[in-house]
């Protein structure tokens, strides 16, 4: 079956920030339709693909996105149309061929994912196919566990916190249903909690809440406390897991927790910081332990800890499969970060992800911190079994979409679905 592009439109909205990006529509022959809207990072990895924005302080402070829009609809749209929308690999080669660069500065990673995602879409509404299983067919599913971000710091919020997010991960669950019920009980026993200490219950930009600490620790504490006052167990039912997008925290070979008291670390010093973090509240899960560019660091860090700890690489990879290689080879961390905005089309996230799982990471889908409505990442984690998702809080309608969605799968898929639970994190856990 023959499907093929007839046109393409897009248009400038708003992301959960307030800050413009692209929402475009692929049309095919046939009348079919797909739409997709792209995100856009806060704490951004310096190597990730150029997000294209106009520069014109007369509107929405320099951040509009309207040549990304031209360059969608005056060279990509008419050099896809005719092309055969299920052929993603060849659609996303021409758009890789129009732009021409590395890190697609010319047309924009914004413009060129938008329509990637957007052509992939169409093609499964096409076959009449939910998007997952048009992605990718499998007789049986699993559901990814959430990494729910249930406090913000760092980037994310207007606090002293330097750590960017403190997740809860409910691999005890049976279901992802159940886990997001569990994640849902302990997000509302965190409020009350922080309400009876007299700290803010404001969310930052992903929707976990946002107080003032006496310092980051404190933070883990407030959560396991929420944990047990919901009826779970921590490190049984309920995990603990950490993104310090520590490249933010990096500045001449040491790292400076900025937003509270100033001081210097060293890389031996944040290591013994982990130590002592994973050891008081069994964390599961480590992200961007150390910045984008600290390969030597990130070594001594997988070699101190990579055999009992997830160790996930976000900005030092950037879901670029030649980074990610370079990884490989040095032994750098043991699970990576998959981020379809980074790269900029469908095709290299799915050969990022394909490498990730040849050689035995862990993959974990995510959103950014400026999001839509786009659900597309859900169905993404399911079709490529990658077992973990984050996106985000259990507030705020732009990551329960998300949520949302997962839901509504494991719901469709009934008996061929299962739940991936503790499957990820079986190496770390005695």
């Amino acid at each position: 079956m023959s499907i093929r592009i007839s046109k393409v439109k897009a248009m400038e909205i708003l992301d959960s920030r307030g800050n413009p990006t692209i929402r475009c529509w692929v049309f095919l022959e046939n009348g079919s339709c797909g739409v997709a809207s792209v995100p856009s990072g806060a704490s951004t990895g310096t190597h990730e693909a150029l997000e294209l924005r106009d520069g014109d302080p007369r509107r929405y402070l320099g951040k509009g996105v309207m040549k990304a829009i031209r360059n969608i609809e005056e060279i990509i749209a008419p050099a896809i149309s005719g092309l055969d929308a299920l052929n993603q690999e060849a659609l996303d080669q021409r758009l890789l061929e129009l732009d021409g660069t590395a890190n697609k500065s010319r047309l924009g990673a914004n413009a060129i994912l938008s329509v990637s995602l957007a052509a992939a879409v169409a093609s499964a509404r096409a076959q009449n196919k939910p998007l997952y299983e048009a992605l990718c067919f499998r007789p049986k599913y699993r559901l990814p566990v959430p990494m729910i971000n249930i406090l913000n710091g760092g980037f994310h919020a207007d606090n002293n916190l330097n750590i960017q997010e403190f997740l809860i991960v409910p691999a005890g669950a049976a279901t992802f249903a159940e886990a997001i019920r569990m994640a849902a009980e302990v997000f509302h026993h965190l409020k009350k909690i922080l309400k009876s200490k007299g700290y803010s219950t404001a969310v930052g930009d992903e929707g976990g809440f946002a107080p003032h600490l006496k310092e980051d620790e404190e933070a883990l504490a407030l959560i396991a406390e929420s944990i047990e006052a919901a009826g779970y167990r921590l490190a049984e039912d309920i995990y603990l897991a950490l993104d310090v997008a520590a490249s933010e925290l990096y500045e001449e070979g040491q790292y400076v927790f900025k937003k509270s008291d100033g001081s210097r670390h060293s890389v031996e010093e944040m290591i013994s910081f982990y130590k002592k973090l994973k050891d008081r509240y069994k964390l599961i899960s480590l992200e961007d332990g150390l910045a984008e560019d600290d390969w030597e660091g990130w070594k001594r860090l997988t070699q101190e800890m990579g055999q009992s700890l997830q160790l996930v690489g976000d900005d030092i990879f950037v879901t670029n499969l030649e980074r990610f290689r370079r990884g490989l080879k040095e032994k750098i961390g043991n699970s990576i970060l998959i981020k379809p905005n980074q790269i900029g089309t469908l095709t290299e996230t799915i050969r990022t992800i394909e490498e990730a799982q040849k050689n035995g990471y862990g993959t974990v889908i995510s959103h950014r911190s400026g999001e839509t409505e786009d659900t597309f990442i859900a169905d993404l984690s399911v079709a490529f079994d990658c077992l973990q998702i984050k996106t985000g809080s259990l507030s705020r309608s732009e990551r329960i979409a998300k949520y949302n969605r997962l839901l509504e799968i494991e719901f469709e898929l009934g008996e061929r679905a299962s739940y991936a639970g503790r499957i990820p994190y079986r190496a770390f856990l005695s």
